[in-house]
């Protein structure tokens, strides 16, 4: 079965995908779920180029003054320095009020982000990120490092070493983790065939509940139908990189989803593994 990352270019169509990787795709936004407001303050939209010029979105979530957590998918393509706001409501409608480099191919500069108001940093890719071509070693982890702290918000704390070890099944099964992102919304169309698509407006941050259906030691694996009674729904196209949080802890970040509708399976790299762990302890 395919999946597909849930990064999403920020200039394609409502229910087009982001760039395909080894038949794997960039993950969305949030199904089911609700506006998260300021309930997750510490969630960011971060927007980028890659050597083609296209723009992207993902999700990622502060962890440091200077650091956000991401997912590698969202920093490995980063040409340039990487935007970052926490607005939780970026666009109603279009268009998107976020700057265009100058050059697409060089991607941002600090100066184009800061002067349009927004923080500017620089994308890291943890060097083990297998690209998708080993579930062993997935890795999907990578960091944006600030030019400058952020102040006002508190950063999440990233979970315990092995934190998710104590949540094999059947307590998985019967465990609801929190999702958030800034990922397109899944929804009937307001025309045309009433079947529910991503939808790329209005750009805010949403948060959900999912249940857990697999535990391996790279991945976690939700249940992301927004039907199933035990959980509100899932994460879907730019939520990539978004966190997953279970106790306070930031226990995950999006990496991966099986259809295009966003409503079955979602990926998730766990964070408290120690190859991740002792991968952010050298770099922040």
């Amino acid at each position: 079965m395919m999946r597909r990352l849930l990064r999403m270019s920020a200039l394609l169509a409502t229910s087009a995908m982001a760039l395909a990787a080894v038949g794997i795709q960039p993950a969305a936004a949030i199904t089911g779920g609700q506006p998260d407001g300021e309930a997750h303050p510490n969630v960011a939209l971060i927007l980028a180029y890659d050597e083609d010029g296209s723009r992207y979105r993902c999700s990622a979530t502060l962890i440091e003054p200077t650091v956000l957590l991401t997912a590698a998918h969202c920093t490995d393509p980063a040409v340039g320095s990487t935007l970052v706001t926490f607005d939780t409501v970026v666009a109603e409608t279009p268009p998107l009020p976020l700057p265009v480099a100058a050059d697409p191919s060089a991607g941002y500069t600090d100066e184009e982000i800061t002067a349009a108001g927004f923080f500017a940093g620089t994308a890291l890719t943890h060097p083990e990120y297998s690209d998708f071509t080993d579930t062993d070693n997935w890795n999907d982890v990578g960091v944006i490092v600030l030019d400058e702290p952020v102040v006002g918000i508190e950063p999440a704390v990233v979970a315990p070493l092995r934190y998710l070890d104590r949540f094999a099944s059947p307590v998985l099964n019967r465990t609801l983790f929190e999702v958030v992102g800034y990922g397109t919304e899944v929804r009937k169309p307001a025309t045309g065939p009433q079947k529910p698509q991503p939808m790329s407006y209005p750009l805010i941050r949403r948060s959900t509940t999912s249940p857990g259906q697999k535990l391996t030691p790279q991945i976690l694996q939700l249940q992301g139908n927004p039907n199933d009674n035990r959980g509100g729904g899932g994460t879907c196209f730019g939520d990539s990189g978004g966190p997953v949080f279970l106790d306070g802890y930031l226990v995950a970040v999006t990496s991966y989803g099986y259809t295009s509708n966003c409503r079955y399976l979602g990926g998730y790299q766990r964070v408290e593994i120690p190859v991740v762990q002792e991968w952010l302890a050298a770099t922040l």
